[in-house]
Formats: structure tokens, C-alpha cells, sequence
């Protein structure tokens, strides 16, 4: 016949070996649950980034719209023949600013909000919630015609005796002289997303 006192520091024994168990168990649980709540916030960040990207290259996208409205107004002053002059309806200037970039340490942000904002031509808002703003500079230094006193930075004649390769059975490139225009244009979208888009063009 088994002792009491033998068989009451077993059960004993057996009831702190099962405490231990619940004790590891909860602190595998705790660990897990952490986890878990890491992995959320990884995906959600994730997600926020991969959204925020998106809305960048809409925006950036969105710039393509103004170029190609800032040329049709170029063309339509180039067929009305008011190119020589500013005309702030369309945010188009016939010469260069002396501050034209930002300067170091400035950011395109600031410097469109206090050099450009108010000059700019606004197209309102796209569908995907961009709204599209632009100035047009002619690269000259005078609002003059190029040939009296415009001063105006143009491209190279190209003709056959430039140096313009032609060989057999190809057609002659053969181009005027044209003058530079420069067009900014700025995208404020979704998010406080923002794109600025410079480029050149000649006429």
C-alpha cells in the first residue's frame, strides 16, 4: 500500500508541472499575438507606400496634359503671330525670368508657390484628381521680335551644307532656325501629392 504523503508529492509535483506548461503556453501566445501585429503593420505600411507611388505617377502622368495644352496655345500664337508678347490669360511670357530654376537648397515646391503660383495657367481638375497648372517661357531676352532685338536663344540651321548626312536612298533633313520655349508645369493631386514637369521645345 502506497504512502499518502508519497502519493499527495506526486499530485503536487504533477499540478507545478502543468502551471509551467500554462505559463510557456501564454508566452508563446503573447510572442505570436506580437507578431502578428508586426506583419499587420508591415502589409499596411506596405500597402501606404505602393498607394502613395501610385498617386506620384498619376501625377507625374497628368504633366503630359499640360505640355500638350501649353503647345496648342503655342501654335495658336504662332498662327495669330502674338508670340512677341506676354499674355498672362495663358500663363505665356515672350521672355525668360531672371530666376527661372530654384535656387540651392530650395525646394521646387517653394519655389513655384513664390515665383510661379500666381502667373500660372490653371486647367482645372483631371478625373483622377489632379489639378494641372503651367507657365510658358520664350527663351528670349526681350519681348521682341527674334530679329529686332528679342535676343532669343534659337536652334541651329539645318541644311546640306551643315554637315547633314544624307546617303543613297535617304530623305535630306533639311531644318530652319526656330526659338526655344520653355514649359513648367506643376500637378498638385490626391494625398498632397505634388510633380513638377519642365521641358524644351523649339518652334
Amino acid at each position: 500500500m502506497l504512502n499518502s504523503s508519497l502519493i499527495s508529492r506526486g499530485i503536487a509535483r504533477r499540478n507545478t508541472q502543468q502551471g509551467v506548461i500554462m505559463v510557456v503556453a501564454l508566452l508563446v501566445l503573447v510572442a505570436v499575438t506580437l507578431a502578428a501585429i508586426a506583419l499587420t503593420r508591415t502589409v499596411d505600411s506596405a500597402t501606404l507606400i505602393a498607394g502613395n507611388l501610385a498617386f506620384k505617377k498619376s501625377a507625374t502622368r497628368a504633366g503630359d496634359r499640360g505640355i500638350e495644352t501649353a503647345i496648342s496655345i503655342l501654335k495658336q500664337k504662332l498662327t495669330d503671330g502674338t508670340l512677341d508678347s506676354d499674355d498672362t490669360t495663358s500663363g505665356y511670357f515672350a521672355t525668360l525670368r531672371s530666376v527661372d530654376v530654384p535656387a540651392t537648397g530650395v525646394s521646387w515646391q517653394s519655389f513655384w508657390y513664390s515665383t510661379y503660383a500666381t502667373l500660372a495657367y490653371s486647367m482645372g481638375t483631371d478625373q483622377f484628381g489632379n489639378t494641372i497648372s503651367f507657365v510658358i517661357h520664350r527663351a528670349c531676352a526681350n519681348a521682341s521680335p527674334p530679329g529686332a532685338g528679342g535676343q532669343c536663344i534659337v536652334s541651329p540651321v539645318v541644311n546640306k551644307d551643315t554637315g547633314n548626312s544624307q546617303e543613297a536612298g535617304e530623305i535630306e533633313l533639311q531644318s530652319s532656325s526656330q526659338i526655344y520655349y520653355r514649359i513648367t508645369v506643376q500637378i498638385a493631386g490626391p494625398r498632397r501629392t505634388e510633380s513638377y514637369v519642365q521641358t524644351h521645345i523649339a518652334m
